[in-house]
């Protein structure tokens, strides 16, 4: 694939999340293979694929890859009229962006007419959800709308009760203030890393009431950190390993330090050693199961293929549904009864992708492949079925009736 020249147009006064319009596109592109930002648009090839944004807009960063992956000459309408992304080659530039410019739509004439439907995106396998792809014009009077809109989209669409229901409101404003303080993801995820390193201290020294406000708060960063790196396009291969490489190792270590702080209270539990090893039996062979899907059994996770799949992630056995079965045991003032009722749902709940890899195996073997019941739904469409409602949301552009049509 050969080399996409990207010329930015114009530019936005107004900010979302702490970045100008230009500046999103400018990091949305340089996190894209294959691809050369240019500041004059004179220094593209000729005969180069190019590409024209405007800096007044917000893009989904799927309809840009959409874009550079195209091998024809297209105008991207957006809300009938306005031409909003131009794909071509460098000789053809200079007219284009006169006509842009000058909004002189004939000169588009011998290009094919585009919608966001014509680029046909699916499902987002890296937020487990199915959205609309959009572009939305920036401005002033919505900025507070595209902000929402930015943070709601960056929110996994299959995930657990607590990080779907409990946390999106504070986690919002928490992420503001991240940005107007200046603290990047990466610091919010190290203090996450000390707060669960200090929880689980404090559960093995049978302080439970402190172990559990750090924990809940290092759970509450869990989220903001993925947040704010999403919103203002700061990821980096170091926070992705920070942030899973945590996410994977500290919740075991929480219910051990949980166990052995027992032996503080009046409730010690006898045979200790046996409950420890039901614990990692139970947290390593869910994380077991669901490799086997998603690597050897479908190209997508195991809580996507169907719906209850999808409703059981709201429940299944992972740190956050833990918590609350820990910290019901606390207030009842009956800790080994929470440490008991975490070693149990481990174990149903491993049973149970147990079952779902199998059932997914009979399926495959004799249909040929897994498809993620995502695939035939429409979230605007099919609003009325549960699922639907729980696992999708109507994006901005759909609620205001703004979707991208043919001009």
């Amino acid at each position: 694939m050969s080399t996409t020249y990207i010329y930015i147009l114009g530019e936005s006064e107004t900010s979302l999340w702490g970045l100008s319009g230009r500046e999103r596109l400018l990091r949305t592109v340089a996190s894209l293979k294959q691809t050369h930002l240019i500041d004059n648009p004179a220094d593209i090839p000729g005969d180069a694929p190019a590409l024209l944004l405007r800096a007044d807009h917000l893009y989904d960063a799927r309809v840009i890859a959409a874009l550079i992956n195209l091998q024809e000459d297209i105008v991207l309408y957006h809300q009938g009229d306005m031409a909003v992304a131009v794909r071509t080659i460098g000789k053809n530039i200079p007219t284009l962006l006169q006509a842009l410019s000058s909004a002189n739509m004939q000169a588009f004439s011998f290009m094919k007419e585009y919608a966001l439907k014509d680029l046909q995106l699916g499902i987002q396998q890296n937020l487990k959800k199915k959205e609309s792809p959009y572009i939305l014009s920036i401005s002033a009077a919505n900025r507070e709308e595209l902000e929402w809109e930015l943070f709601a989209g960056s929110y996994k669409g299959v995930t657990d009760l607590v990080t779907k229901w409990l946390w999106p409101i504070p986690a919002f404003w928490a992420t503001h203030l991240c940005v107007r303080w200046k603290i990047t993801p990466n610091q919010v995820t190290l203090f996450s890393l000390l707060l669960a390193i200090f929880a689980g201290v404090a559960f093995w020294y049978g302080y439970y009431a402190s172990g559990l406000v750090m924990g809940w708060l290092m759970t509450f960063l869990d989220t903001v950190d993925g947040k704010l790196a999403r919103v203002t396009l700061s990821s980096s291969r170091l926070g992705d390993v920070l942030d899973h490489g945590l996410d994977i190792i500290h919740p075991p270590l929480w219910y051990v330090a949980w166990g052995v702080g027992l032996t503080t209270t009046a409730f010690p539990l006898a045979n200790l050693e046996l409950w420890v090893w039901l614990i990692f039996v139970g947290y390593i062979g869910g994380r077991i199961c669901e490799g086997l899907f998603e690597f050897w059994l479908a190209p997508f996770v195991m809580f996507m293929w169907q719906r209850i799949d999808s409703f059981n992630r709201l429940i299944t056995a992972r740190r956050n549904p833990n918590l609350i079965l820990m910290t019901a045991s606390w207030l009842a003032d009956r800790p080994d009864i929470g440490f008991l009722m975490v070693v149990g749902w481990h174990g149903l709940s491993t049973l149970f992708l147990a079952w779902r890899v199998l059932v997914a195996w009979q399926v495959r073997r004799l249909e040929g492949s897994l498809t993620s019941w995502m695939e035939a739904i429409d979230p605007i469409r099919d609003r009325q079925q549960l699922a639907v409602k729980v696992f999708t949301r109507v994006p901005l552009a759909e609620k205001n009736g703004s979707a991208i049509t043919h001009p």
